[in-house]
């Protein structure tokens, strides 16, 4: 009988792979569809990540969890958005049913993100509690001091979202933390934060950005981005200028509406009047 040597290797988390290469990591946002198929099409579409949100949305933990896991079967490495102050236990919960990293929103200084920190990784970097048979390893029955080194690695990934003046204004001393991984702005909620909500042409806006990615690139963590898919002149600078290397794109139900109703016009313009 032989062993395969992979069985107590973690499923891979692209997003690190992708950085390694110097390459973008994109992200498929589900917001309304639960089932396995939302993540093959995203798997067909070409997209390297999901974007689970269980913020604004009315999707359950169990749902969440399945779509971990047909992610990781898929290859497409999913990372959940918990609710904003949903609980330490809620956040462990997640890791378990199969995310590859947590999003936490609204984060309003050090001690937020330190609270993050160590529900989210085990010893030495938190205090996660250790548990067995995780999706991340196909349930595998393996020894703790397998699986914990590996989700601490690369299995419980930590996006900080950076949305508020306070966030903003202690970014620096947020990205200096261990465990924090990646620096995400939420581009709504931050432009409405510094006070010119939608106005994402505002130098503010820039130049909050460019603080992100210069904290970001200082304490070497990953600067992220969301909502600005329909923006694809800023995204060129993000992505370019900044340095952003995990961007959301659009979000099922969008993605869905603008099809339909171009699809619709498409059908009405075929008569002629």
């Amino acid at each position: 009988m032989t062993t395969n040597p992979n069985a107590s290797k973690i499923h891979p988390n692209n997003l690190l792979t992708r950085v390694k290469e110097g390459r973008i990591c994109t992200a498929f946002g589900i917001k309304i569809i639960p089932t396995g198929e939302i993540v093959h099409i995203a798997k067909s579409a070409g997209y390297d990540s999901l974007f689970i949100d269980l913020e604004h949305t009315t999707l359950t933990l169990k749902d969440a969890g399945q779509l971990c896991i047909t992610g990781l079967s898929a290859g497409v490495t999913p990372f959940v958005r918990v609710p904003h102050q949903c609980g330490s236990g809620f956040i462990q919960r997640v890791l378990d049913a199969g995310a590859m990293g947590v999003i936490i929103p609204h984060i309003h200084g050090v001690e937020d993100a330190k609270q993050v920190i160590q529900t989210s990784k085990y010893p030495p970097i938190g205090k996660r509690s250790l548990t067995a048979g995780l999706p991340q390893f196909n349930y595998m029955p393996l020894s703790a001091t397998v699986t914990a080194p590996q989700l601490n690695e690369s299995g419980s990934t930590v996006f900080l979202m950076i949305e508020t003046v306070d966030a903003l204004e202690a970014v620096d001393d947020i990205a200096a933390l261990p465990g924090c991984d990646v620096l995400l702005v939420g581009s709504n909620d931050l432009a409405t934060e510094i006070g010119i909500t939608g106005d994402f042409d505002h130098p503010k806006f820039m130049q909050s950005l460019v603080k992100v990615a210069e904290a970001a690139r200082r304490h070497q963590k990953i600067f992220a981005i969301a909502g600005l898919y329909h923006r694809p002149d800023l995204m060129d600078k993000v992505v370019n200028d900044l340095g952003a290397r995990w961007v959301v794109g659009g979000q099922d139900v969008g993605l869905l509406v603008n099809a339909t109703r171009q699809n619709n016009q498409a059908l009405k313009a075929i008569q002629r009047v």
